[in-house]
């Protein structure tokens, strides 16, 4: 049995109940409990209905992961818990039952940035990170470009999203096309039967002079008013919708521009290494562009399995586990979640 403690990670930030035990960046467990299908008739996630299933599942989900790590809660040597970024009310559930265990059992707590979470997964797949790092996170609610320079203590954005994030542009896109929610997956299923340059739909924020203002930022909600436009012209014309073309298009326009400004990131860092995560991280032709391009670039390209891409419990152990390997001190148990928590922000007070 390693010597080195066991971190109890739980993750509530959104539609997906995580729990995950991790020691040091071996992973032990990893169970989660989804709510997705309740919100596919809304179209998109309702805050109290996420809040609501989180409530429901984390007693049962909790007990998953125990089962199959194998341990017993008197096994735990700490617990981390998402503490923000997401949604307020889902965030109070989990820090409500993290606080509680660390009191029950008697263990430190810490409440850590849910988006260095994502980063810190990639460690559960190839060990610890060889830092500084440029990490692309690309998810539901965020597409950043951060300089990780310790997985712990310190991440500094350089990039971000002006305004809709990759992952909801994929939602508005598919409701455009007729596709149901959650978007990601099903408009990169379409795609599979498209032609990516069948249709050349713009880069956002692409342009000489964009980029001199806005060298690491994304937008991408001229992208998905594009798509509305050339969906409206071709049904007001009588023609039909290439749906597959178009999803194929749209999901091209997203990956170039993500590598692009990623890539470029790591070159004028002088950084070697690229960490890939968060729920959008999991899509096929994201994952494949960005690693060619890696590679003719030179840059290391690291990037967790699918099951560790989307939120879940064992990322905010690992987080954890590094957190304590570094033996900084624990969070209060009066600390309050935080929606919009910057990501600046590792571990809070």
């Amino acid at each position: 049995m390693s010597d080195q403690p066991l971190i109890l990670g739980i993750e509530t930030s959104c539609d997906e109940t995580g729990v995950g035990l991790v020691r040091g960046t071996t992973l032990l467990a990893n169970a989660v409990a989804s709510s997705v299908d309740e919100h596919v008739r809304f179209g998109g996630v309702v805050p109290e209905v996420a809040s609501r299933a989180h409530l429901e599942a984390m007693v049962p989900t909790l007990r998953r992961a125990l089962s199959e790590a194998g341990v017993g809660l008197a096994d735990v040597d700490a617990v981390a818990v998402t503490a923000g970024p997401g949604l307020a009310g889902a965030l109070m559930v989990g820090v409500s039952a993290a606080k509680a265990l660390a009191v029950a059992l008697d263990k430190p707590l810490f409440g850590v940035n849910h988006l260095v979470g994502h980063v810190a997964a990639e460690q559960l797949e190839n060990g610890p990170l060889t830092e500084p790092v440029v990490a692309l996170l690309v998810s539901g609610g965020h597409t950043e470009i951060l300089l990780v320079e310790d997985i712990a203590t310190s991440a500094t954005l350089l990039g971000q999203t002006l305004d809709d994030a990759a992952g909801e542009a994929f939602d508005k896109v598919a409701r455009l096309i007729g596709l149901k929610y959650p978007g990601g997956p099903n408009i990169q299923r379409a795609a599979l039967e498209g032609d990516p340059a069948a249709i050349r739909f713009p880069r956002g924020l692409t342009s000489r002079r964009d980029l001199e203002r806005h060298r690491y930022d994304f937008s991408f909600s001229g992208l998905k008013t594009a798509v509305a436009r050339w969906v409206e012209t071709a049904e007001r014309e009588g023609r039909a919708v290439p749906v597959a073309d178009v999803a194929a298009g749209f999901q091209e326009a997203v990956a170039d521009v993500l590598t692009r400004k990623a890539v470029l990131a790591c070159q004028e860092r002088g950084i070697s290494t690229m960490v890939l995560a968060g729920g959008v991280a999991a899509n096929a032709r994201l994952r494949d562009l960005t690693r060619e391009r890696c590679a003719a670039a030179g840059i290391e390209l690291r990037q967790p399995r699918f099951s560790l891409c989307t939120d879940n419990g064992a990322m905010i152990a690992a987080l954890g586990a590094a957190v304590v390997e570094r033996d900084l001190p624990p969070s209060s148990l009066d600390f309050a979640s935080d929606s919009s928590l910057p990501v600046t922000q590792v571990l809070v007070g």
